[in-house]
């Protein structure tokens, strides 16, 4: 596997891959890897010629105060589940390289103007999504891939992403993968490290909410509302759990869902302890 630290020798490697009719497929993390991102990288190969993963803790999509020194790093266990699991090259470079300013920002962002990035875990974290849009969008043009995979769990991202692509022409599939659980249910998470053993145990809450409400459709409940006040009263019997959001929205454009009629997405955000962990479901109708 290719250790690239430049964008120079992304693009050198990509052209001559390309110049050979290879497909390219790119996914985008940011390191301390688990089963989640090995089940991106499966389905990468799966349908590309050539894999590029990209390793970087980007900050213009950390906030003020939010965990950007404290986010876990491994780049050489990272670099061993990526060899192993068929990655062509990985992409791990400075904050430098990819923020020449040298202060981890710069003059220009990629930004959606609509409401899409405000609700959810936009309206507590405002300029996320303007960081994650604009990494991204660096991403792309550094390694122009055919295809790029990112995971269901985070929900919000996945389609705010598919929307800047259609909406900046960038001509790249975007394949949507699914939640990668413990066998206990709890959706893998690279900040469930921060979790103690009890904190651990309470988290379990998040998936038993998700069972319950996939359980009330099921079962023919139609009204959102009621299916997130069900889940909420769940949670909320959960000492150390601290609703952000739990919020039912169409998976599309994020406008919220009264009903489970075409496409919702029914996601939260929930702190255990100190840790801000994500779920959701998705339920077509």
């Amino acid at each position: 596997m290719i250790v690239a630290k430049t964008i120079a020798e992304v693009r050198q490697q990509v052209r001559e891959w390309k110049a050979e009719g290879l497909v390219v497929g790119l996914v985008p993390t940011m390191g301390y890897l688990h089963e989640g991102h090995a089940s991106l990288v499966d389905k990468a190969v799966s349908m590309c010629d050539r894999v590029v993963a990209s390793d970087f803790v980007n900050p213009t999509q950390f906030g003020p105060g939010e965990d950007l020194e404290a986010y876990p790093r491994d780049f050489e266990r990272d670099c061993k589940l990526l060899e192993e699991h068929g990655c062509n090259m990985v992409f791990y470079p400075s904050v430098d390289e990819m923020y020449p300013d040298g202060n981890g920002s710069q003059d220009t962002y990629v930004e959606i103007l609509n409401d899409m990035p405000k609700g959810l875990c936009g309206k507590t974290r405002p300029t996320h999504f303007r960081g994650v849009c604009t990494v991204v969008s660096k991403l792309f043009n550094i390694v122009t891939p055919d295809k790029a995979f990112f995971g269901q769990k985070d929900a919000q991202q996945l389609a705010i992403i598919k929307r800047m692509v259609r909406d900046m022409s960038y001509g790249i599939e975007i394949i949507g993968c699914p939640i990668v659980r413990e066998d206990d249910g709890l959706a893998k998470s690279s900040r469930n490290t921060y979790l103690s053993a009890e904190e651990r145990t309470a988290a379990l809450v998040l998936s038993r909410s998700v069972r319950l409400g996939q359980q009330m459709v099921a079962d023919g409940e139609k009204s959102t509302a009621k299916v997130v006040a069900a889940m909420v009263e769940m949670i909320e019997a959960e000492p150390l759990a601290k609703i952000d959001y739990v919020q039912a929205v169409n998976n599309f454009d994020m406008s919220p869902a009264e009903n489970f009629e075409g496409s919702v997405l029914v996601a939260m955000a929930v702190y255990v302890g100190k840790t801000r962990l994500l779920d959701n479901f998705i339920i077509e109708a």
